[in-house]
């Protein structure tokens, strides 16, 4: 029933259900109840629930700790932000098995670790475990999420001359990722040209997602020609290329195309946990119940981080309007409503940990890095891309996600 849940999306009633087997039910969970249930764990992204089960497995003796609950322990904390704790158990269990190997790897990857995702997998060479197709995947997305091209290119190498694995498309698209976050968008879209596998759309999206860094409009209109299934994301990423390279009437052109085809803008959406609650927020909410003492808040900390050198990115706003307004459009993501009330209700100097459903736009991502200066306090968001970790001004990603 619990692994029929988490198969179905429903992660609260997986958890629910492994709650009401040990209190009404009078059934001991198994090693499948509990898999299933820091699955629940990890795609929620519940560090406390983890915790819970975690407990759970290691009360009365423990459960026998198998291949498949050691790899889901490395990943569930890595998934839910606690990436030291992650790394502890990954050093205390047997790691015998490749999954193990890759939890951690992959973790280290999404935390944009790449020193540690390297020297994980130079421990596991020297023990003898032989990587798969999966481990490389990890290490290729930790070298860029960190910039680090010329190690990726490497690896790429190494995969297919030492271990005789041929890439799949997800490596294909680590690599592609790894070129423009690098600024080689001329060179993955050369790539992409010559790869042996048709590339998907996540590839597409990739280059796409390069264009905007780099503001590179023709390059975009490229990527989104090959898109046969371009989602909302991928208009709004086109009109903000042109919105940042000043052609507004081709950024009006997009807007009123996806207005005609009735695409509508995903709406970010931000949450963080307080008091066994989760509260939620979207951009510009206003139903909140601490509503006033949020945004009280929120404008002293943007006058804050103004006055010690804070310039808002007004290129990100899609509308030819003066400056003015655009900061008041980027002053109410749902972020920074989440991390006033974090801010708000923790206690100083305590770690805010946010979540967010789409990719975290530069602006508050600059903003974040501010706060924490200011506040001397470590803030973890994690967004669809990955997971940043700022502090005193700097992020784990170092601006590359």
């Amino acid at each position: 029933m619990i692994g029929g849940y988490v198969r179905n999306l429903q992660y609260e009633e997986a958890l629910r259900t492994l709650k009401d087997m040990i209190s009404f039910a009078d059934i001991k969970p198994n090693k499948f109840s509990f898999a299933s249930a820091l699955a629940a764990c990890a795609r929620l992204g519940d560090l406390n629930r983890a915790k819970w089960v975690h407990w759970l497995m290691m009360r009365d003796g423990g459960v026998e700790l198998n291949a498949i609950l050691c790899t889901a322990l490395v990943d569930v904390y890595a998934k839910c932000g606690d990436i030291k704790s992650s790394r502890e158990v990954f050093y205390g269990v047997e790691r015998d098995d490749v999954s193990v190997w890759n939890a951690m790897i992959t973790g280290f990857a999404t935390h944009g670790l790449a020193e540690e995702a390297m020297r994980v997998f130079s421990e596991m060479e020297a023990e003898h475990v032989l990587p798969d197709s999966i481990t490389f995947l990890g290490l290729l997305t930790a070298c860029s999420h960190c910039g680090l091209l010329e190690e990726g290119k490497g690896y790429f190498d190494l995969m297919r001359r030492q271990f005789s694995l041929q890439p799949k498309v997800e490596h294909y698209g680590a690599m592609v990722d790894l070129l423009g976050r690098g600024g080689k968008v001329k060179e993955a879209y050369e790539l992409i040209e010559s790869m042996p596998v048709e590339p998907d759309l996540v590839i597409w999206r990739s280059l796409l997602s390069s264009a905007r860094t780099h503001k590179n409009p023709k390059l975009a209109e490229t990527a989104i020609q090959n898109l046969s299934k371009a989602r909302s994301g991928d208009y709004v990423l086109l009109s903000n290329i042109y919105s940042s390279t000043k052609k507004w009437e081709s950024a009006q052109k997009v807007r009123e195309l996806m207005k005609r085809e009735g695409i509508r803008k995903a709406k970010g959406k931000s949450w963080v946990e307080f008091g066994g609650v989760i509260h939620r927020f979207k951009a510009g909410d206003a139903s909140h119940v601490e509503t006033k003492a949020i945004y009280k808040l929120l404008e002293e900390l943007i006058q804050r981080t103004k006055s010690q050198g804070f310039v808002p990115d007004t290129d990100l706003v899609l509308m030819d309007v003066s400056e003015e307004e655009k900061e008041v459009n980027l002053n109410y993501h749902s972020e920074k409503l989440a991390l006033a009330f974090g801010i708000l209700k923790s206690s100083p100097g305590s770690e805010v940990r946010i979540q967010k459903n789409i990719r975290m736009c530069s602006d508050c991502h600059n903003w974040i890095k501010s706060v924490s200066r200011l506040l001397n306090r470590v803030i973890i968001v994690r967004d669809r891309i990955r997971f940043h970790r700022f502090e005193d001004g700097l992020c784990s990603c170092k601006d590359y996600w």
